[in-house]
């Protein structure tokens, strides 16, 4: 629940007011272009394990960049101290590094003509993403300890934990530039896990489960998300390898994000003009079916990822990334838009709400979709090469057959082509997970190298 006596409004100002005095210090010191990000966060963060409590932890953090132009010279500098001199010397800071810094033709602010414009009051719309919760210490370990307790009570082979953790947040944050502009921003974030261990000695298996939301409401009910982390971590018990070969796999729809994510990697403005994407010169090429779509939504009510603008002001505005399989656009900011001679996409400090659309029904009809083959729950290592595209990750999950799970299967690696294995995905389904701003179900991909037992 919110607060009842809430004093985001009156912060929020402070932060506004603390911007403009930045970016009137920046130009009495001569700065052409400067814009200032000011924000405050707070929290509280609990942990415990085998029903004693381990951490308990409130923050308050504040946090406060200035950057600077001259011509085309940037120079940056950061500071948490509100007092004057401290301001003065973080304006100065930034002013001295723009000063001795090479002049760079893409630098600069966001062109001034594609600044988002408030609304009549001078607010930007609602959306939705304010619900801090006035939550004490005590109430948040009952929580926490309830997680875990539900864990470990609903099974017998449950044997031991890796512990719960509760954490609730709320940020503010105010970005203005020397166009005019001043945004501000209020979010928060509430979370509730358990990792549970099965299972005795060189048999043991460990799993869990979390819930995340904006809101208190958001949350999943703590007994559900213990027993679901004990429902999860027992069925990996017994594992076995599989006989290396090429099959059909599933990533499970919280892993499936994660290839959405080395697509993200490979569109972004940084990795093009670097020329260190297997993407690069694709915008406008087929590289997924036709049926394929991702649509960024910004502007989604409680999107755990909306907002009306960028992290330079630029304003957002709902768009297809991929549409009937092709690559529609990159990721850009006005930086990296200018190395490619093209305009941002208003996507400085990253994507908002994507929604990968889905072809297929919920998680049972996947697994009848794909039949024989792998489901894959777990992914470890960094086994991606962003340059070609390569692709090998070890995994567990489990072995299907005739679209029933058979057994558990851990000690493995998935190996492919990135771009084959996009062009190589047969169905998404709808069983979305809503824990994050990646909106997609599971993926099926028609052939991939499984390594397990030679």
């Amino acid at each position: 629940m919110a607060s009842q006596a809430d004093d985001s409004a009156r912060r929020l100002d402070n932060l506004a007011g603390l911007s403009q005095r930045l970016l009137d210090m920046a130009k009495t010191r001569g700065a052409t272009q400067a814009e200032v990000s000011c924000s405050e966060e707070r929290g509280l963060n609990v942990s415990v394990r085998m029903g004693e409590v381990e951490t308990v932890e409130s923050t308050r953090d504040r946090g406060i960049a200035v950057t600077v132009y001259f011509g085309q010279r940037k120079g940056s500098a950061s500071t948490a101290d509100l007092r004057e001199e401290s301001l003065e010397a973080t304006v100065a800071q930034a002013c001295a590094i723009a000063r001795y810094t090479e002049d760079d033709e893409a630098a600069g602010l966001a062109d001034a003509a594609l600044m988002a414009r408030p609304l009549a009051d001078g607010t930007f719309p609602d959306l939705d993403a304010w619900h801090p919760w006035t939550i004490d210490a005590d109430r948040a370990i009952d929580l926490a300890l309830a997680c875990e307790t539900a864990g470990r009570d609903s099974d017998a082979r449950i044997s031991n934990s890796d512990g719960a953790s509760f954490g609730s947040g709320d940020s503010l944050s105010v970005y203005a530039n020397s166009h005019g502009f001043v945004g501000r921003e209020r979010s928060s974030a509430h979370s509730l896990g358990v990792a549970l261990i099965a299972g005795q000695g060189e048999e043991m298996q460990r799993e869990g489960w979390y819930s995340y939301g904006l809101a208190a409401g958001d949350l999943e009910d703590a007994h559900s998300v213990g027993r679901k982390a004990a429902e999860r971590t027992v069925a990996r018990l017994h594992p076995r390898s599989v006989a290396t070969g090429e099959y059909p796999v599933l990533y499970a729809a919280e892993q499936a994000r994660s290839l959405v994510g080395h697509l993200l990697g490979a569109v972004s403005g940084g990795a093009l003009y670097r020329k260190a994407s297997f993407l690069l010169d694709h915008a406008g090429k087929q590289i997924f079916p036709e049926w394929f779509s991702i649509v960024e939504k910004p502007l989604l009510q409680r999107g755990l990822r909306s907002a009306a603008f960028d992290a330079e002001g630029v304003a957002t505005r709902e768009s297809a990334l991929i549409e009937d399989g092709v690559l529609a656009r990159y990721v850009l900011g006005s930086y990296s838009a200018r190395k490619l001679g093209l305009q941002t996409t208003a996507n400085a400090g990253g994507v908002h709400n994507l929604d990968v659309g889905a072809n297929a029904g919920d998680f049972e009809d996947m697994l009848q979709r794909l039949g024989t083959g792998l489901l894959v729950t777990e992914l470890m290592g960094q086994g991606v090469n962003g340059v070609t595209g390569d692709y090998s990750r070890g995994a567990g999950g489990f072995w299907v057959e005739n679209g029933r799970l058979a057994h558990p299967v851990d000690g493995i690696t998935v190996a492919g082509n990135l771009k084959r294995m996009f062009a190589d995905i047969r169905a998404v389904g709808s069983d979305r997970d809503a824990r994050s701003h990646i909106g997609v179900g599971s993926i099926l991909i028609g052939r991939m190298t499984v390594a397990g037992e030679q």
